[in-house]
């Protein structure tokens, strides 16, 4: 079995609260993010753009969108709070991939979204050769224009997803799989 399908049958996701330091150096988050933007790209529009969110950073945006939440919400829960102050300081490091799909003559935006869906998940794989764990995540913050705005994303732009990486303080079990069987069809004439 070759590497590559080694990698792609042992790949899941870590639960960002098991994502400790250390996380990717900024030379492995280089690698990682290049590797991640290898995706098919209908014209060669790259549309999608990277965020990283790292250091102190991570509290601090945390506690905003908490501040935010809060207004948005007054009955809001003090559990929901402290939950999402911590969410982008649960893990190492967090990369939002941002997609900037826009209206193209010859592009449609659903094939602009699916590419940036693909960085994604060629961002969780490239991490996990590296070692290193991921989990790949979206929550309120991803939908609120105002918490996309805090987040540093124009109105035109969505979250395609905020991959969570870091060193796995755990290894848990696989999930259940679907069976091929029951989502495969073949078309037939």
């Amino acid at each position: 079995m070759s590497d590559t399908i080694e990698l792609l049958a042992a790949r899941r996701s870590v639960p960002a609260n098991a994502l400790s330091e250390p996380g990717p150096s900024d030379a492995e988050l280089e690698q990682i993010l290049t590797l991640a933007s290898r995706v098919p790209d209908h014209g060669k529009l790259a549309p999608w753009r990277f965020i990283v969110i790292a250091g102190e950073g991570r509290a601090e945006l945390g506690r905003r969108l908490a501040e935010l939440l809060r207004e948005t919400d007054p009955s809001v829960s003090e559990a929901r709070l402290g939950a999402q102050s911590a969410c982008f300081s649960q893990s190492a490091l967090v990369v939002a991939v941002v997609s900037t799909a826009a209206p193209h003559v010859k592009i449609p935006e659903w094939e602009q979204e699916l590419s940036a869906g693909a960085v994604c998940m060629n961002l969780s794989v490239a991490a996990n050769a590296l070692g290193y764990g991921a989990q790949w995540l979206t929550g309120w913050a991803a939908y609120e224009p105002r918490a996309r705005e805090l987040i540093g994303l124009a109105p035109q732009e969505r979250v395609a997803g905020f991959l969570h990486l870091g060193t796995p303080t755990e290894r848990l079990p696989d999930r259940p799989r679907p069976e091929i069987a029951k989502i495969t069809t073949r078309w037939s004439a």
